[in-house]
């Protein structure tokens, strides 16, 4: 797909925008007291593949965290702040990698400014962070209804107010709770700026229709080309929010360097646990970060065709399965042994490409010759 064209934002070591890979972020839950949970929250996140982490400061007390997490994780860290500006200026004192803020709520633009200057001075981008259920008056009263064309306006006129004290370090975000009004406000934002978009949902709700609602907006703005950071905002533990990120990512193939499985609903000719196969297959991937795509198949009427496109697969049978490649049988193995020969294929798949990658003319030879070679290591310098 075509993404869209936009600035590049440095946040810490991370990029979003331009070429960037799409971004994953979440925030901390813990109470702004609790060093000891936030820090391991925030380890918790990472873990799970978090790029971005962010963290509410309501107070000045809160300020503390940021050193305690940057201390802790090589994780870009952002501090949500509302109201106090002060709180904004410690935060970047503190060496917060991003703030996020709604510049209409912090007062007269001199704080504004003074926020802008202090970002500057750092490198520190700032996120306006528009929602639906805090829109301004005048726009309100313009529009009758927090529509996406009122969120697009504030949006803009918030980065406006930064543009205006020379400061376009800016990433945007225009959340809605209301999937269309989100994504017809994020269409609106990016035909109107240039600047990268973090997506979103807000208030989606628990684990399961939170993820329904934010795979349908955060996906089809994704597959249109818009958004450079994502968030799925769930009322469940962040490293679910992580989770689902990655899975829409992956879904899209925006998820470089991780594998992809590819599994068949089961019907009444299946012989073999598929479900429980595929769940098996599903957790040993997580080991494995590699682009690599792999097929679990219920029968062999159907799964060689529709496994021709996955590099490794397996097809049921009556007690057994039949191990692909690229569609292809290459051998059939009892069912009982149907993950393990299966993960043994993918690591195989694996260290050739490595192999053909570090010495091309050896892996060449080996292929066309059809004989042993002596060992060589298979680390690329």
């Amino acid at each position: 797909m075509q993404r869209r064209e936009c600035k590049s934002v440095n946040i810490g070591n991370i990029t979003i925008g331009g070429t960037a890979p799409i971004a994953v972020q979440s925030m901390g839950c813990v109470p702004s007291h609790d060093v000891d949970g936030t820090v391991c929250q925030a380890k918790a996140l990472r873990d799970a593949g978090c790029d971005i982490f962010r963290i509410a400061v309501p107070d000045m007390a809160a300020v503390r965290l940021i050193n305690a997490v940057k201390s802790a994780v090589n994780m870009p860290l952002v501090a949500d702040i509302h109201f106090d500006y002060k709180l904004a200026l410690e935060s970047v004192a503190a060496g917060v990698d991003k703030i996020r803020i709604n510049p209409g709520n912090i007062g007269e633009e001199s704080r504004v400014k003074a926020v802008a200057d202090a970002c500057r001075s750092r490198g520190i981008p700032i996120r306006i962070g528009v929602n639906s259920g805090s829109l301004e008056k005048e726009i309100l009263q313009k529009y009758g209804h927090p529509c996406a064309e009122a969120m697009r306006d504030s949006a803009l006129y918030h980065a406006g107010l930064l543009e205006k004290y020379d400061f376009d370090d800016i990433v945007i975000s225009i959340k809605s709770s209301n999937v269309e009004t989100m994504v017809r406000a994020y269409e609106l934002t990016a035909e109107a700026c240039s600047y990268p978009l973090h997506l979103g949902v807000t208030e989606a709700g628990t684990e399961q229709m939170g993820v329904m609602k934010s795979a349908i907006g955060i996906g089809s703005l994704l597959l249109r080309g818009i958004g450079d950071t994502i968030r799925v905002s769930l009322t469940a533990d962040p490293v679910k929010e992580v989770e689902a990120g990655r899975r829409i990512l992956a879904a899209l193939d925006l998820l470089p360097g991780e594998p992809q499985l590819i599994s068949c609903p089961t019907c009444g000719r299946t012989r073999i646990d598929l479900i429980g196969i595929a769940a098996q297959v599903e957790e040993r991937l997580k080991e494995i970060h590699k682009p690599i795509r792999v097929a679990v198949m219920g029968c062999v009427v159907n799964g060689p065709g529709e496994a021709r496109e996955a590099d490794i697969g397996i097809a049921g049978g009556d007690g057994k399965v039949a191990l692909l490649k690229k569609g292809e049988v290459i051998r059939t193995v009892p069912e009982a042994d149907a993950v393990e020969e299966l993960i043994k294929e993918v690591e195989s798949l694996l260290v050739n490409r490595i192999f053909s990658r570090c010495f091309p003319l050896t892996y060449k030879m080996r292929r066309f010759s059809h004989r042993l070679l002596p060992q060589q290591s298979l680390i690329c310098r």
